[in-house]
């Protein structure tokens, strides 16, 4: 697979090069295959699937805000001659299309924010675990606690554990510490996009409340929401969510 910014990436090609591209931004200590098959194959569109800076194949440090990682994804986009495309961007992806939404509105044709917020707090009894290797695995055992909906299948709820638990500590803690400092209330209105927000209604990390709030302060924002999702709507719904992604660009 090939390498543009120094990112490593996925690349389906659906939908030729008429509409602008799908760019899919992953959640926090992720990687691009956080995506499952349905939603990186979304039928008639062009999708390019990301590892963020230190993710998966894509070398280098993380970084340790969203800023940062935005600048990454732009850099990304020149690199590959995109002039606009659509940011679908999960928790701390969501985040970073926010933020390029924010900074180049020109590049971006739509937005889909799937379990994110305008702001990312992070418990600080997780944020302070996850800073010493230590106390690391107390980290990761709190964030999985709020990673899951009450439905997720086991097979899933192992799948998901065994991933987050290989992640390198200062990988993650990164991303935390990214989260935790963004905050876009201030600009969040400015944000001008077609924009879908889609939230579980059992999401332990990003909560309904946070949807309704992007929903809110997004000007014609619509929100849809997937009744005993948990954090982790792309692994948990990958149809229905490749589905609703799908009717969404259409109306682009």
């Amino acid at each position: 697979m090939p390498f543009a910014g120094e990112l490593y990436f996925f690349l389906h090609e659906g939908g030729g090069q008429v509409r602008p591209p799908v760019i899919l931004l992953h959640g926090l200590g992720c990687d691009a295959l956080a995506w499952p098959a349905d939603i990186r194959r979304i039928p008639g569109a062009r999708v390019l699937a990301i590892d963020l800076p230190g993710h998966g194949k894509s070398g280098g440090p993380g970084r340790q805000s969203i800023d940062a990682y935005a600048q990454a994804v732009v850099l990304f986009l020149k690199e590959l001659g995109i002039e606009k495309a659509f940011l679908v961007g999960h928790c701390l992806g969501g985040a970073v299309a926010l933020s390029v939404a924010a900074h180049l509105p020109e590049r971006v044709a739509g937005l889909a924010l799937v379990a994110t917020g305008s702001r990312l707090p992070i418990p600080s009894g997780i944020l302070e675990n996850a800073a010493n290797p230590s106390t690391f695995p107390l980290a990761i055992k709190m964030l999985l606690e709020r990673s899951f909906g009450p439905h997720t299948p086991a097979a899933l709820r192992e799948t998901f554990s065994r991933r987050v638990g290989a992640i390198r500590q200062t990988l993650l803690h990164g991303d935390l510490l990214a989260c935790d400092r963004f905050d876009s209330e201030d600009w969040l209105h400015k944000i001008h996009p077609q924009t879908l927000v889609l939230c579980g209604t059992a999401d332990g990390i990003t909560p309904l409340r946070y949807a309704e709030n992007l929903a809110r302060q997004i000007s014609g924002a619509a929100l849809q929401t997937i009744d005993g999702g948990g954090h982790l709507l792309p692994a948990e719904h990958p149809t229905r969510l490749a589905r609703l992604l799908g009717m969404f660009l259409a109306t682009l």
